[in-house]
C-alpha cells in the first residue's frame, strides 16, 4: 500500500525541526510530498535551495530536468510530481573559505542518514536515482563515475532492495557529463532510466 501524504507531511515537518548539525546552515530543504518508487539522492542543496524552498531549484537543476526531458518527456514539473527528491545531507553546506560548497563532513553525513533510512522505510522504492559521487558512494562504494555512470545496479539499502541507476552531477563546473567518456555514458544512464520508468 502506497505511503500516504499526510505520513509524508509528517516526515517532513520532523525534517524541519531538525537541529542535528550545527555547522550546516538551515532550513533542510525537499521536494513535495510525493508517494513514488522511484527515489532521487542528490548530495546537498546550495545556497539557493533554501532560498527558494526546493532541491535542484538553480543551474544544476535546470540541467537535470533537460536530462529527464529528453529521456521520459516529462516536465521539470511533472518530475518533481512522479520522483521522491531526497539527499545525502538535507541541509545547505556553507561556502569553502577558498570558495565554492563545503562537502559535508562524515558526522554530518552519519547524522543526517536517518532521513534517508526512514524515506526508504515510507516508500519502498523500486528505483534509486544517485545524483552525484557524495550520493552515488552511499549506495555503491567510492568508485570512479566511469564504473558507476550508464549501468543499473542492484543494491541494497539498510535491508531495502531496489535498482540504481547512477547519474553524474548535472552542475555547470563539473565537465565530465560534457566530455567523453561522460557524455556517452549519460546516455546510456538516461536510456535505462528510460526503459526502467516504463517497465
Amino acid at each position: 500500500m502506497p505511503v500516504s501524504r499526510s505520513a509524508l507531511e509528517r516526515h517532513f515537518a520532523a525534517l524541519r525541526a531538525c537541529e542535528r548539525c550545527p555547522r550546516m546552515v538551515r532550513p533542510p530543504v525537499h521536494g513535495r510530498p510525493v508517494a513514488s518508487r522511484v527515489l532521487l539522492v542528490g548530495q546537498a542543496p546550495g545556497d539557493k535551495e533554501p532560498v527558494l524552498g526546493r532541491p535542484f531549484a538553480w543551474t544544476a537543476g535546470k540541467t537535470l530536468f533537460k536530462w529527464f526531458e529528453a529521456a521520459l518527456g516529462w516536465t521539470e514539473d511533472e518530475a518533481r510530481d512522479r520522483i521522491y527528491f531526497a539527499a545525502v545531507c538535507r541541509c545547505f553546506p556553507g561556502k569553502r573559505p577558498e570558495g565554492g560548497d563545503r562537502v559535508p563532513a562524515p558526522e554530518e553525513i552519519a547524522a543526517c542518514s536517518h532521513w534517508l533510512e526512514r524515506e526508504f522505510e515510507l516508500l519502498r522504492p523500486k528505483l534509486v536515482l544517485p545524483v552525484g559521487k557524495l550520493a552515488i558512494a552511499q549506495f555503491l562504494g567510492e568508485r570512479p563515475l566511469v564504473e558507476t555512470i550508464g549501468r543499473k545496479f542492484p543494491v541494497e539499502y539498510r535491508g531495502h532492495l531496489a535498482n540504481c541507476i547512477p547519474l553524474p552531477h548535472p552542475s555547470g563546473a563539473s565537465t565530465w557529463h560534457r566530455t567523453e567518456p561522460g557524455k556517452t555514458l549519460l546516455v546510456q544512464a538516461l536510456a535505462l532510466l528510460a526503459k526502467e520508468i516504463r517497465e
